[in-house]
């Protein structure tokens, strides 16, 4: 509406848009690279049109949990593999059950690393306000968690960049092995539910020592072992809508919201047992649950296409649950069917101006 205030995510939207606008010179990549399976790769040309047709959807059924080419979630090769999720909120629940779960296989006390917070230069001291904050999925948090469970041996995402040059970088994939912190900075007191009683709660820790396989680095850092890397604190700010904490007689009239700007320490990583379908965007996964009955309000034809695209063959993939044909039959929305139109038109002038390339 005229006149209405845009939300951050509104203004970071339109930015986003006018600087894809400004790009001029498009390649259109016609063949699906990563498909080994013919099939298969027929199947995804067929769904990004919305044109999967019933033997497509039974292959697909074939590959749903409990049917004979996948019995059980707990055997390998399945138990290892990660979930996607469409809903922040849902990979963090999974994370955290996961993380909870493999602590107690492997017979470790459970250590959550709890984030910094202080608003105004203050730490945050009311228990109602401490606990909004940290159980905040961090999607909400500019991607640092409030509370993070650490098992030695888990995989984790780094969600911030540390070092571009050397590839360390956001959304790669790393192996937790140690946590670092003070002795005095554990504490037994309960901050949240989700996790066991016997919980130890480091404020905060000092660094966590990661595994990165393919990292660039040439040398092995002074008394660490090779690979091994240590990822400190880092900083951001977020604000967040304390509006249902105030009384009746404080809350701001009409639509008005009260805002808090929170400054946050934190680790910059998140367990990987569950990622959700937009961080899987660009990967190709080696085996991967994914889910298929989409959320209420969701006909979005890249919710059904992207998970089922990160494989290279059908049998790579187990799908949660039974789900609709109709899912399978979502068609491009208008908006999609013009951006894919004005970026064909990119590539035709592209290979005008470039021909010398297209020869």
């Amino acid at each position: 509406k005229s006149g209405q205030l845009l939300s951050e995510k509104e203004i970071q939207q339109r930015a986003a848009r006018s600087l894809i606008l400004q790009i001029n010179c498009v390649i259109k990549l016609s063949q699906q690279m990563r498909t080994e399976d013919e099939r298969y790769r027929e199947l995804l040309e067929r769904l990004r049109q919305g044109n999967c047709t019933m033997g497509d959807y039974e292959l697909l059924l074939t590959r749903v949990v409990g049917q004979p080419s996948v019995t059980y979630l707990r055997e390998s090769p399945w138990n290892e593999a990660p979930i996607l999720a469409f809903r922040n909120e849902v990979r963090t629940q999974l994370n955290n059950q996961a993380a909870v779960h493999n602590a107690a296989q492997l017979g470790h006390q459970p250590m959550v690393c709890v984030a910094q917070d202080t608003c105004r230069g203050k730490a945050i001291e009311d228990p109602i306000l401490m606990k909004k904050l940290l159980e905040l999925s961090d999607n909400k948090t500019e991607h640092l968690p409030g509370l993070l469970l650490f098992v030695p041996g888990m995989l984790v995402i780094l969600t911030q960049n540390l070092a571009i040059e050397l590839g360390l970088i956001n959304g790669i994939n790393e192996i937790f092995r140690q946590l670092v912190y003070e002795a005095d900075s554990v504490s037994i007191d309960a901050l949240s539910n989700t996790f066991p009683s016997n919980t130890q709660y480091v404020h905060p820790p000092l660094y966590a020592l990661i595994e990165i396989a393919r990292s660039k680095i040439k040398c092995s850092l002074e008394t660490l072992q090779p690979k091994i890397v240590p990822v400190p604190l880092m900083e951001q700010t977020f604000r967040v809508d304390v509006t249902d904490m105030l009384p009746k007689n404080k809350k701001p009239k009409s639509n008005q919201k009260a805002m808090l700007s929170i400054k946050r320490r934190a680790l910059p990583l998140v367990p990987a047992y569950c990622i959700t379908t937009h961080k899987s965007q660009g990967q190709t996964l080696s085996k991967a649950v994914i889910d298929l009955k989409l959320p209420n309000e969701t006909e979005d034809i890249a919710a059904v296409y992207v998970p089922l695209s990160r494989f290279q063959r059908l049998i790579d993939v187990a799908i949660l649950r039974p789900f609709d044909y109709e899912v399978l039959r979502i068609k491009p929305s208008k908006s999609q069917v013009a951006e894919i139109e004005r970026l064909d038109k990119l590539y035709i002038d592209t290979q005008f101006r470039f021909s010398e390339y297209f020869q």
